[in-house]
């Protein structure tokens, strides 16, 4: 047994004192910091860089119609007056209310959809890999491709009004893609169609992922399905969850391909998101400070969305 007080002198007064760094140590740190130097200084040059000169362009009146450098951009310096203007732009946030309005009905539907598809491919069936190889198609189709699908699809000669007319007996010509409501709602589709496969394809990993010896164990305990999948799967699969909400919210906000391809934001502005409207005030009007100014309070809104995300997968 130790004598007291003859405890090494790094042990006392319950710490422990850091050992000296060898030689060694110090080679690998040292080789690690001139390793990892390119990266740094080329996201520099990727993030830090564009975000300042969006920060810096935002703040003036300048346009590549003045003639001029964006370095000249501060002869036309005018502080915050673009995030003013933008505080009061109707047309802006109607698109942000549409984008909005997108991610409430489509999140949602692609997470229950996908749900319901991981759960009943979490176990094994006869033509499992081809079904499975069917369902991943529409992701893998480009969404400009899909976007002109589904616009020949809600033609009004389409094949969408023929199978409403066979289904309903009465000749059916209605305009999806130049009704206001009608238009939306077609989007929609079209992007519940293209994404719910990946949202499938997160959660089916998550559930794979599940224990196999506590879902037997609560079966012999005599659990039913129902209280396996709230009491086990559904908490393990929390965090899975999470990210998935959290991406497919994300790349909402960036809709546009087969947006613009199937409304490019009509009838009117009724299908005009938040990603369309940027494109317009960008290369048909030209007000790149102004679209700086848009750029940036959706990127802090998605830096908000995301924060809240990585907090509650933190509490997990």
């Amino acid at each position: 047994m130790r004598e007291p007080g003859s405890e090494p002198a790094s042990l006392r007064g319950g710490r422990m004192a850091a050992a000296p760094e060898s030689p060694l140590d110090a080679e690998g740190r040292r080789l690690g910091t001139w390793m990892a130097l390119p990266t740094q200084i080329l996201l520099v040059f990727i993030v830090v860089f564009p975000l300042l000169m969006q920060l810096y362009i935002s703040m003036t009146d300048w346009s590549p119609l003045y003639g001029e450098s964006w370095i000249d951009a501060w002869r036309s310096w005018n502080g915050f007056a673009n995030y003013v203007d933008v505080m009061s732009d109707s047309r802006f946030w109607s698109a942000l209310w549409r984008t909005l309005l997108v991610i409430l009905v489509c999140v949602p539907a692609q997470f229950l959809l996908g749900l319901g598809l991981a759960i009943l491919f979490v176990d094994e069936f006869r033509g499992k890999r081809l079904f499975y190889s069917i369902l991943l198609i529409p992701m893998m189709v480009v969404p400009a491709v899909a976007g002109y699908m589904f616009f020949m699809l809600f033609q009004s000669g389409g094949p969408i009004n023929d199978i409403l007319s066979a289904l309903t007996g009465t000749r059916v010509s209605t305009a999806w893609l130049s009704d206001p409501t009608l238009a939306l709602i077609a989007v929609m589709i079209a992007d519940i169609w293209q994404w719910t496969p990946l949202m499938f394809l997160i959660l089916l990993a998550g559930l794979i992922g599940v224990p196999e010896d506590q879902l037997k164990a609560a079966t012999l305990l005599g659990a039913s399905w129902w209280q396996r999948f709230t009491t086990i799967m559904l908490p393990r699969i929390r965090t899975v969850i999470v990210i998935a909400l959290v991406i497919r919210t994300v790349e909402i906000f960036k809709i546009f391909d087969n947006l613009y391809i199937m409304t490019g934001g009509g009838p009117g502005v009724a299908t005009e998101t938040i990603s369309v409207y940027i494109y317009k005030v960008t290369l048909q009007n030209l007000e790149w400070s102004y679209v700086a100014t848009i750029a940036l309070i959706i990127l802090v809104s998605l830096s908000v969305i995301t924060a809240f995300g990585l907090k509650l997968m933190e509490r997990r």
